[in-house]
């Protein structure tokens, strides 16, 4: 049923059906089901398997020192959650939760850090597709602290909308993020962060319904 999505994930893209079912053996996968809420790990215990979502919207967090949420990734059909944590095997300092109904296929990395005795060719081609993964997430994480690293509001906001607006090509897009979510994705108050929404809507820089914004004048960032 998946199949299609499942293909366009980097671990499996342009594999013949043959080499895809022996991937999808290489890494044990299992698809599991969860409902809106669910709760998909638990929290300080290592990660034993990393997921890719097929169906729904998988959200990440973590608490602050103060024990304020921080959401450390969103994550929709087709991308991929906890491949670090899987790999080295350490405790998890983090909450996954299903944050719609969803559909996730987990895997694990044992093949790659333990090889057996029937060592085939494609073994190298997944550890280096895996590695590749990493490399790629390293880069998505690099955003995410560009937007933290900003002091204002402001600057935050323009900092999301420019990569929304990158990832999409467009100056419209839709993100995946209520305004509370998108408060504690950006790491400020919710009602300040509506109070500056209004501003730059005000002040013609975006406009905005719901979770959809259009980009209609970026000012350079300080």
């Amino acid at each position: 049923m998946y199949q299609d999505l499942i293909s366009k994930c980097i671990l499996f893209s342009d594999l013949s059906r043959e080499d895809l079912a022996y991937a999808l053996h290489f890494f044990s996968a299992t698809e599991k089901i969860y409902e809106k809420g669910d709760f998909l790990n638990r929290v300080t215990a290592p990660l034993e398997y990393f997921g890719l979502v097929l169906s729904g919207t998988i959200q990440v967090y973590m608490d602050d020192i103060d024990g304020n949420h921080m959401i450390m990734a969103n994550v929709g059909e087709g991308d991929t959650f906890g491949e670090s944590l899987c790999f080295l095997h350490r405790d998890a300092p983090v909450y996954i939760c299903s944050v719609t109904d969803s559909v996730v296929l987990w895997m694990n990395t044992d093949r790659i850090k333990h090889p057996d005795a029937s060592f085939d060719y494609r073994d190298i081609l997944l550890a280096n597709r895996f590695t590749a993964m990493l490399a790629s997430r390293t880069l998505a994480m690099n955003d995410r602290i560009q937007i933290l690293s900003k002091i204002s509001i402001r600057d935050k906001l323009i900092t999301f909308f420019s990569q929304y607006s990158n990832q999409y090509g467009k100056q419209e897009f839709t993100i995946p993020f209520d305004r509370s979510d998108m408060a504690t994705y950006l790491g400020v108050n919710r009602s300040a962060l509506s109070r500056e929404l209004g501003k730059m809507r005000d002040e013609g820089i975006i406009d905005f319904h719901k979770n959809t914004f259009l980009i209609k004048n970026i000012f350079p960032i300080k």
